[in-house]
């Protein structure tokens, strides 16, 4: 039933996505059903969060939007269905958008900084639809899931749109640090999964 929520209407959730255009265009048309049931309430956008952006040095991995600048259409964002390419950049929120990577940033620390988005003011719904990339989200298994567990998702990578729904969870420790965990037990693949790049 969440599932059925998640895609077609607003409830207790949201979307987040990449800084990256390709993934920003993915959760456009994968959701457009749920956007065009809410174009008129003007209250259900596509968050962009740095801390998504992919974990590579190619240039395919680096994002000329500017911060906090305004994403406009491309190609393929032309005719989704009911979203009309004139409300397309009003569709998305760039307010916490900061630009590309800085030169010192690295995957783990945007891993970190992701799980930590998630349970900030930033998100402020229960259930968070990320719109990501296969090599940041199989790092996102190896670093979050128990060491010990053997599992797919730290092996092989998600195929091109792929979706799985996990449950993260966060402890404040008595220092006052916070650490985060994927329960094992909540992985559901909801399509495509895991196939190909097996790591080595």
């Amino acid at each position: 039933q969440e599932l059925l929520n998640v895609g077609s209407s607003t409830g207790n959730s949201m979307v987040v996505s990449s800084n990256l255009r390709r993934a920003i265009s993915t959760a456009a048309i994968g959701l457009s059903d749920r956007f065009a049931a809410a174009q008129n309430k003007h209250d259900d956008t596509i968050l962009l969060l740095p801390s998504l952006q992919e974990i590579s040095f190619n240039p395919d991995a680096q994002t000329i939007l500017p911060p906090g600048g305004m994403a406009h259409p491309t190609w393929c964002d032309m005719t989704i269905p009911g979203v009309p390419v004139e409300k397309f950049s009003g569709l998305i929120d760039t307010q916490h958008h900061t630009g590309n990577k800085a030169l010192d940033s690295t995957g783990l620390i945007r891993l970190n900084q992701f799980v930590s988005d998630v349970f900030s003011s930033k998100c402020d719904k229960d259930v968070i639809v990320a719109v990501g990339h296969s090599l940041f989200f199989r790092s996102f298994f190896q670093l979050f899931l128990p060491r010990s567990l053997e599992h797919i998702s730290k092996k092989k990578k998600l195929v091109n749109g792929g979706t799985v729904m996990v449950t993260l969870g966060e402890v404040t420790l008595e220092d006052g640090k916070k650490v985060y965990m994927i329960d094992p037990k909540s992985i559901v693949v909801v399509y495509g999964g895991f196939g190909k790049h097996t790591k080595k």
